[in-house]
């Protein structure tokens, strides 16, 4: 398993190692066990299960550009995700997605997740800047992506859209 591991004030963020994205497929217990953590009961949410294969077949090189969990340190619980959808691509941009558990969401976690998460990867030789996109109804991942010092960049097919690069949130 990967060994990279971020930590803010609340969270440890550690990337999804590929046999515990195969495990969360089959064994939510072998999976915790193997994260370390409690699962959420409402993790991992439905998008998060859609995109789990692609976790499970990654090198442990790459597994830092795919997700990344999110395990709240009071509890030792896995509250949510966030990670890239991939990674840099050839102007060296990352795209970044995240999703809180409901009944911990409106505290914080995501954009503390975002800000450590995003000052990580701007220092990755690699990567230039990081995007992301939201539903203009999302009123709490606007002001994550504002609170992180991301820029509105325009919408783009019902989605506003976000770019973050440089100097960036440190909250």
């Amino acid at each position: 398993m990967t060994s990279q591991r971020l930590t803010t004030d609340r969270l440890e963020l550690r990337p999804l190692a590929a046999e515990a994205a195969t495990a969360l497929t089959r064994d939510r217990l072998l999976a915790s066990q193997m994260l370390g953590a409690t699962l959420s009961p409402m993790w991992p949410q439905a998008e998060m299960l859609e995109i789990l294969p692609r976790q499970a077949a990654l090198s442990v090189g790459e597994e830092c550009f795919g997700i990344w969990v999110m395990i709240e340190c009071e509890s030792r619980t896995i509250i949510g995700d966030i990670g890239f959808h991939g990674p840099p691509d050839d102007s060296g941009t990352v795209e970044l997605g995240y999703a809180v558990v409901p009944d911990r969401r409106r505290h914080g976690y995501a954009a503390e997740a975002v800000s450590a998460l995003v000052r990580w990867v701007l220092c990755q030789p690699a990567v230039t800047a990081v995007v992301a996109g939201c539903a203009p109804s999302n009123v709490a991942s606007i002001a994550t992506l504002e609170r992180a010092r991301f820029r509105s960049t325009g919408e783009r097919e019902g989605e506003l859209r976000w770019r973050c690069e440089g100097e960036h949130g440190t909250d």
